[in-house]
């Protein structure tokens, strides 16, 4: 017959467990993790591996959100897809027994894992590229707004708009999907196959609809990198409860999401994006000069209020910028393109003789500062917006190959 499952008090919180025993590191587990929720957290719990430590924490947790209503979404963050791909299914067990046991009385739920499009694209030729870079720049150059809305008017940049291809799945999704409304457990497979059978793009579906979901799965970049963060975590709501498995190794993904390398081959390829900028700019002018009159206009007023809307245009390399940063008009000498240009041509300047010393040398970021401003004459407050100005002159200029100015959006990151 079927394996028997258990549910069981703890404390005021029905446990829905689903396998017919527990062991006694479980069950102090989940009763160590219910005092932290109880307190508001924070927590660090141990258990030995394979005692069962994902089961434990997804029904305690997916348990005490039925008992406490009034507790947000459940944020899983993992190291790697097999172990995001993992714990969804354990949810997918935990929570088949919860609706078997409440019947009737059953809360609607949406669980779902969220990776990147190389893992969620259903179309016929992306989805065979294997490297993450050309299958984004590839997607965001059939699904860039203002691509489309070229291909729409029956013109393009570049070419004719017959040469251009949209894809059907983003079409399809942006005209019916986005007031979708999921319920069930969705794996990175689960979520492709529905994107299929409806024609949706999953990768859209997907980031859209975390912002509804009870628990989220996805890696430690999503919430720790600021780089990724805002554009996909910056929604949750404070009252969320956040695990992160595994989490010793949080430190290294710290680091390495708030540090930038660069060197002499980072430097030269960011001097010959400048270059291209440039020539692209130049272009602009000659064709279509109000556009970059109207991003000027956006600049003055700040960049919050540049109108960058869509998921579809978003610039990954853009960092987390404080409120005040984005309400404040961008400074006056990055404003217009040309001279933002020559701005990031002193930056790398002074980053090239910097990196022609013959020793190691430490110094404290303010010092850096110090030096850097009275080298190049560049404010402190100018290098704080060059990051966001550069992602707003690549939208302003339709760019949709981001992977190929990467070097000098690490210096502007910088």
């Amino acid at each position: 017959g079927e394996t028997k499952k258990m549910k069981f008090w703890l404390e005021d919180v029905l446990v829905y467990f689903p396998y017919p025993f527990i062991y006694p590191e479980q069950y102090q587990y989940m009763l160590s993790l219910k005092k932290a929720l109880d307190a508001g957290g924070p927590c660090v719990i141990e258990m030995p591996s394979g005692t069962g430590k994902t089961v434990s924490l997804l029904s305690l947790i997916t348990s005490y959100q039925v008992a406490h209503p009034e507790v947000g979404k459940l944020v899983y963050c993992s190291r790697t897809v097999p172990e995001v791909e993992k714990a969804v299914d354990e949810l997918k067990r935990v929570i088949a027994y919860r609706d078997l046991e409440m019947g009737e009385e059953r809360p609607k739920f949406l669980g779902l894992s969220l990776s990147a499009r190389r893992n969620l694209c259903v179309h016929p030729r992306v989805s065979q590229e294997t490297r993450a870079p050309i299958v984004d720049a590839q997607c965001r150059g059939m699904t860039a707004t203002w691509v489309r809305e070229q291909v729409k008017a029956g013109r393009t940049a570049t070419s004719s708009a017959a040469d251009v291809e949209l894809c059907d799945y983003y079409e399809k999704w942006d005209t019916e999907g986005e007031e979708a409304v999921l319920h069930g457990i969705y794996t990175l497979d689960d979520m492709r196959e529905f994107g299929k059978k409806k024609g949706w793009c999953p990768y859209f579906l997907a980031r859209r609809m975390v912002n509804f979901a009870n628990v989220v799965v996805y890696s430690y970049q999503y919430l720790l990198d600021p780089k990724i963060s805002d554009l996909v975590s910056k929604e949750f709501k404070s009252n969320s409860i956040v695990v992160f498995d595994e989490a010793h190794n949080i430190d290294n993904v710290c680091i390495d999401a708030l540090s930038v390398t660069i060197d002499r081959r980072t430097t030269e390829a960011a001097i010959a994006n400048v270059n291209k900028l440039n020539t692209a700019i130049n272009d602009v002018k000659a064709v279509d000069a109000s556009r970059l009159q109207n991003e000027y206009q956006r600049l003055v007023q700040g960049l919050a209020n540049t109108g960058i809307a869509r998921i579809a245009d978003q610039v990954r390399a853009d960092p987390v910028l404080p409120g005040d940063v984005l309400e404040e008009a961008v400074p006056g000498n990055v404003r217009k393109a040309e001279h933002f240009i020559g701005l990031l041509r002193r930056f790398l300047d002074y980053i090239k003789n910097r990196l022609r010393a013959t020793q190691s040398e430490i110094e404290i970021p303010l010092s850096f500062l110090r030096n850097c401003t009275n080298t190049t004459q560049i404010s402190q407050k100018a290098l704080r917006f060059c990051a966001s100005r550069l992602g707003s002159l690549i939208r302003t200029l339709e760019i949709t190959d981001h992977a190929e100015y990467h070097p000098i959006s690490v210096v502007a990151d910088f």
